[in-house]
């Protein structure tokens, strides 16, 4: 009878150590029981044929997966920003190193307040959100966070897709926004000449393309452009009939910056 008790204990000694094991295994796996990583998101914009389009960003939340529960940045640049400034090289800053759970990311949520407008031939016309307003702008990320690292994310947004047109008039944002990472995309920069013209810059291959415009001392910046060759168009504004210019062959290496010098309308 005593053999048999002691056997029994045995055994009952081992299932509690294998559930033990289980359950650590379990709680290494959430967000709350990781360690901290840091992340950085800047926003910027293709341009779009409008005055203004402006977003009311009022928090942003990370989600991880296979979890219910969401993270909220503790520090974020809430404000009202017009996408369409943000071109030439401009950007935002959203958030700067902010520590966040390290852990398997699935989604960053934008989440926008209601102040969002649009303005079009100087009328100011209100831009509808609703479910961007509730659950956010949803960007799928579906990457890993590893403790003790910096990770940095442009958030690049396509304002001529993303905005529609309603039937009565007004005007809805269905977004389009790129997500990448820096450390896995490069930049092209350069000027044009004379310095006041206005200009569309693209760089386009077999599987991107990436706009923005020159800024008021000619200069520009494709920020978020993954790796591979590209060809760059130079278009100057319709009304001023000057031919579009073209540069192939433009090479773009992660984590560095392809500067292509001064192009010349004089």
């Amino acid at each position: 009878m005593k053999k048999m008790n002691f056997k029994f204990l045995a055994v009952l000694l081992v299932s509690l150590i294998a559930f033990s094991a289980c359950s650590d295994d379990d709680d290494s796996n959430s967000s709350s029981n990781q360690g901290k990583a840091k992340m950085s998101l800047k926003m910027v914009d293709a341009p779009g044929d409008y005055d203004e389009v402006n977003i009311d960003v009022e928090d942003i939340v990370i989600k991880y997966s296979g979890e219910e529960n969401e993270v909220a940045f503790g520090e974020v640049n809430a404000g009202i920003y017009d996408l369409l400034e943000l071109t030439g090289g401009a950007s935002v800053v959203l958030t700067d190193e902010e520590e966040i759970p390290a852990g398997n990311v699935s989604q960053i949520r934008l989440i926008l307040g209601d102040d969002n407008t649009i303005v079009v031939d100087g009328e100011t016309f209100p831009l509808s959100t609703p479910s961007a307003q509730q659950s956010g702008l949803k960007l799928n990320l579906n990457t890993t966070l590893e403790e003790g690292i910096v990770y940095e994310y442009i958030l690049d947004f396509d304002v001529e897709k993303s905005i529609v047109t309603q039937g009565n008039g007004g005007y809805s944002l269905k977004p389009v926004i790129r997500i990448n990472a820096v450390a896995e995309t490069g930049r092209i920069a350069g000027s044009i000449l004379p310095l006041n013209l206005s200009a569309l810059i693209t760089a386009e291959n077999d599987t991107n393309e990436i706009s923005t415009y020159s800024n008021s001392e000619g200069e520009f910046e494709l920020n978020g452009v993954p790796e591979g060759t590209y060809t760059l168009t130079i278009q100057p504004d319709a009304n001023l009939d000057l031919e579009i210019q073209t540069l192939t062959d433009v090479e773009v290496v992660n984590g560095e910056t392809t500067t292509v010098g001064e192009i010349s309308f004089e």
